[in-house]
């Protein structure tokens, strides 16, 4: 197999484009290994560089971040490593930082692409060389290109005759694994499916490439997060490639571990372009998800803007004016658009049992956030983590230490004409649980309440057994909004819908159309705070009948 050398200042043309597999950010593991005496193997994964443990000593003798076998191996020490993602290799890292003296001298590669469950058998498979043996150096970083090899899922490392490595690194490129079926909604950044971050404007804290790995990460560090701003309206922006074309559905904007320095807000936009890397400024930038404020350490689920016949290739993401943001996921489909298959049972047609339709008009149901629900109204819950309350909510300490007080989360408003006689007060409703078939629960009406605002907030579990209390309530509601138009209607448009917990409660703002109060799976009791008349007129309750029904599709829990 041949190799090339490959200097630190080419680092980035050889391998820039390229895919570190052996990541533990993306699944690596060390499974087997043939001796680690003085350093245990898994540190030859570790993301951050290995420090200097100069002077520091254990019950084996000095201490090393790296990999270290004992000495007078008459034959070699080897290391397998299971891949983050089956892919093809081009090359190598192989780092002796700090092993001096005590460095493995020479090493080769091994790979093979195994679908064997059983890992204990991997040493004595047929594996197939890869890097042939060459000579390394105390205390420096190595790195080797290789042609593009096969497919494998499995590396081996072995050192001659023994030693320490303190870091060892595999690049190449992800087979890439989508869906089968066109119509399947997947997420159309992630690195798995092909996924890669072509630009960012800044990334002095954290690698944009970070945004599109699998999982939430572990701390700061593999989030991507610019350096402080110090201009008036200043943006930093990322630009991902989509591992296809594709029709987009919703995006998910998380900011874990990211909580004095989340970004203020973002925006989404998308283009179809032919171009691996767009012009950041092209004006064939689409818009598909308008400026939102971002809240600290949390998932925000945001159905977008896009229409259902619009491809696209690319997607920008904008933050305000500066931050951390842990990852990116953008939700959609790869081919033409069909609508969702469901039972007509679900259409309300009267037709024979087991038929099926096509409906075209679905809205995606998203967890609830307060970020994506701010147009609408509030939401109301705690927070275990105080810092990951929404920025101004004031917290305090109660009840002599006993609890913690979430203040004012909703305000009680009421616009009622003069003369109306209406009074705020608290009501209970006990709202049984909805039809849901094929994933799908129908939409066809909207009501408001003109003159006042609304809380509903879930009421728990009954504890005695001679109260009237549900024994147990359902702990999921959907929450369905959309703002007034023009025509004093509904502006679908602007449909939005939400899946709460019984962890939360809403506060729908005056005038906004919703969905009544529908719960899944439970019974559910809800305390109702709000004003009103109580006379049945429409000064209370606004009702209005959609002109087609719509299909609220729910996420798979």
């Amino acid at each position: 197999m041949t190799y090339q050398r490959v200097s630190l200042e080419h680092f980035s043309s050889v391998f820039g484009l390229t895919t570190e597999l052996s990541s533990v950010i993306l699944g690596g593991k060390v499974v087997q290994v043939s001796d680690e005496f003085f350093s245990e193997a898994y540190h030859l994964l570790l993301v951050e560089p290995a420090p200097s443990l100069k002077g520091q000593y254990g019950p084996s003798g000095a201490l090393y971040s790296g990999w270290e076998t004992r000495r007078h191996n008459p034959t070699y020490d080897w290391c397998i490593i299971r891949l983050g993602s089956t892919g093809t290799i081009v090359g190598f890292d192989i780092d002796t930082s700090h092993f001096n003296g005590n460095e493995a001298p020479e090493v080769s590669v091994d790979a093979i692409l195994s679908t064997n469950e059983n890992e204990s058998g991997l040493h004595d498979a047929q594996w197939a060389e890869i890097l042939p043996r060459v000579p390394l150096g105390p205390s420096a970083r190595h790195l080797f290109s290789i042609p593009e090899s096969s497919r494998y899922n499995y590396v081996k490392l072995n050192v001659y005759p023994d030693g320490g490595v303190a870091r060892f690194r595999v690049y190449g490129h992800i087979s890439v694994v989508q869906p089968a079926d066109d119509s399947e909604p997947f997420d159309l950044a992630h690195i798995f499916v092909g996924g890669r971050v072509v630009f960012t404007s800044n990334q002095h804290f954290g690698a944009g490439s970070n945004l599109i790995l699998p999982g939430r990460g572990k701390d700061m560090s593999d989030g991507w997060e610019t350096k402080r701003s110090r201009q008036q309206n200043h943006k930093d922006w990322v630009i991902v490639r989509l591992g296809a074309p594709g029709r987009l559905q919703s995006a998910e904007i998380d900011t874990a571990n990211f909580v004095g320095n989340f970004p203020e807000s973002c925006e989404l936009h998308a283009i179809n372009s032919a171009r691996y890397v767009p012009d950041s400024d092209s004006v064939d930038w689409v818009t598909v998800l308008s400026r939102v404020k971002l809240g600290p350490h949390r998932r925000h689920f945001f159905q977008l803007e896009a229409d259902h016949e619009s491809i696209f290739t690319h997607v920008k993401l904008t933050i305000y004016p500066d931050g951390g943001i842990k990852r990116l996921r953008v939700i959609g489909t790869r081919g033409t658009y069909k609508g969702h298959a469901v039972s007509l049972e679900c259409t309300g047609t009267a037709t024979p049992t087991g038929r099926q339709a096509t409906i075209k008009k679905v809205i995606p149901v998203l967890p609830l956030t307060p970020e994506a629900f701010a147009i609408f109204g509030q939401v109301i819950q705690a927070y275990e983590n105080h810092t990951t309350a929404p920025p101004g909510t004031k917290i305090t300490p109660a009840n002599g230490g006993t609890a913690s007080k979430f203040h004012k989360l909703a305000l009680i408003k009421s616009s009622y004409p003069e003369g109306c006689s209406a009074t705020a007060g608290i009501s209970v409703y006990r709202c049984n649980p909805v039809k849901v078939t094929t994933g799908m629960v129908e939409l066809n009406m909207l009501e408001r309440h003109k003159y006042t605002n609304q809380a509903f907030v879930p009421m728990g579990a009954g504890g005695f057994s001679w109260d009237e209390a549900l024994r147990e309530p359902g702990n999921k509601y959907l929450v369905v909004v959309a703002l007034n138009g023009d025509d004093d209607k509904p502006e679908l448009s602007t449909l939005r819908a939400f899946i709460a917990t019984a962890a939360q409660g809403i506060m729908y703002n005056t005038a906004v159309w919703h969905q009544p109060m529908s719960v899944l799976e439970r019974a559910m009791d809800f305390s109702c705070i709000e004003t009103q008349v109580g006379d049945g007129g429409k000064a209370d309750c606004e009702i209005v009948d959609l002109d087609e029904a719509l299909y609220l599709k729910l996420p798979e829990m």
